[in-house]
């Protein structure tokens, strides 16, 4: 067991007669006591509704919630706590971005350029603004091995393109796309870049002022934190432009029978009782993350990619999707004649958790030509051993269903 997974306190037991191996960090990750007893000690002394009473549990409620805000801006190096806006997680931060920016900015004849690899996510928002306005979704090509050539890609960028909506590095492949370089392009034409990071925050260090991003969304949950809370990234200048989609209590600023008005950036976009505890944890998540340091978090999650990468092409019949170097935290692969749900479940009565499925990536695995895949995927937590018996338990799936298969 590595040094991090005494942390982890699900990762301390036995899974159908075998130690636990988790390698579902991509969907979501396990929370390390530090997290776990934050949001415990917050119910249990601070526990109060914020920007409310002038109680002391309100004060500090309130103290423990705008302090998460504000770790949220330093780990991604936001200009102001302005541009933090606390959401449920990454999906419903894009959707703010659809629905109050995109539906109100962009109209008939414009373009919205995607990847082939992006999650449900961060596609269907964007295939109802197309509906809405009559802005037209269009394609960048991927490479055989699942990266984008930037060439390719400002071709493709034009006066006409009024958003770029891409994932900093694909759930299913482990890609890491030219953020930078495309920023450069889409800025160019005044266009605006939307970065889907749930799986790149958790990963690696992200500076949202040096990458030029116009929006960033993230969810807690995939980087050691609660779920149920998430983070929209937006420059200033823009989150201005937008109204509110929720109303209610905490976002007014003055309210009569017939009109009311808002409160300043961020509140404006944080209607009803938020998710305290949720942001709580996001701060100690944060805390712990950066105690290790991103740089030895991404360093580590390379190096089990490369490891793993490397034993999985062992296995004869076993075929591996992406990049083969300058990936992040998962392989994604199949054996051929079964299906990866099989596989799954042969890992399963192993006592390892894989996913298996389509993972909300439906036009990639088309682009695959695949119906589903296996995906393993790691953490701080994982190591070298998991990757190991990960294999093992490949090689007796492949053994079982070969002798099932005759």
């Amino acid at each position: 067991m590595n040094r991090y997974a005494k942390d982890f306190p699900i990762l301390n037991q036995v899974v159908n007669g075998h130690p636990l191996v988790y390698l579902d960090s991509s969907a979501t990750s396990q929370k390390p006591i530090q997290v776990i007893e934050a949001v415990e000690e917050y119910y249990k002394k601070d526990n109060s509704n914020v920007h409310r009473g002038v109680h002391t549990l309100g004060t500090r409620a309130t103290e423990d919630y705008e302090g998460a805000r504000e770790k949220v801006r330093r780990f991604i190096h936001a200009a102001s706590p302005k541009e933090i806006i606390f959401t449920r997680g990454t999906t419903s931060a894009i959707n703010l971005v659809a629905i109050s920016y995109a539906r109100t900015h962009l109209s008939e004849g414009d373009e919205i350029l995607l990847s082939p690899s992006e999650h449900h996510s961060n596609l269907i928002p964007w295939q109802q603004v197309a509906k809405v306005t009559g802005a037209r979704l269009k394609y960048f090509p991927l490479e055989p091995d699942g990266t984008l050539d930037p060439a390719k890609a400002e071709v493709m960028i034009t006066e006409r393109t009024k958003l770029v909506a891409i994932a900093q590095v694909s759930n299913v492949l482990g890609t890491i796309f030219p953020l930078k370089e495309l920023a450069r392009m889409v800025h160019r034409h005044d266009g605006i870049l939307m970065v889907d990071g749930a799986q790149s925050v958790p990963h690696m260090k992200v500076d949202v002022q040096d990458l030029d991003c116009d929006f960033l969304a993230f969810s807690g949950h995939k980087m050691l934190g609660p779920t149920g809370i998430g983070v929209l990234y937006g420059k200033e200048r823009l989150l201005e432009q937008m109204e509110p989609v929720e109303f209610g209590g905490e976002m007014i600023d003055h309210v009569d029978l017939y009109e009311s008005t808002w409160k300043e950036l961020p509140w404006k976009f944080e209607g009803g009782t938020p998710v305290i505890a949720g942001a709580v944890g996001l701060g100690a998540a944060i805390d712990y993350l950066e105690e290790i340091g991103m740089a030895e978090v991404e360093r580590h999650d390379r190096r089990l990619a490369a490891y793993a990468l490397e034993r999985l092409e062992q296995v004869e019949g076993l075929e591996v999707y992406g990049p083969r170097e300058d990936r992040i935290g998962l392989v994604t692969f199949n054996i051929r004649g079964i299906h990866p749900h099989d596989v799954a479940t042969v890992l399963d009565s192993e006592g390892i958790a894989v996913r298996a499925g389509h993972h909300c990536c439906q036009p990639l695995m088309r682009w695959l030509d695949v119906s589903a895949t296996a995906r393993a995927s790691f953490h701080i937590y994982n190591d070298e051993d998991d990757i190991d018996r990960l294999v093992k338990a490949v090689q007796k799936a492949k053994e079982f269903f070969g002798d099932v298969l005759g």
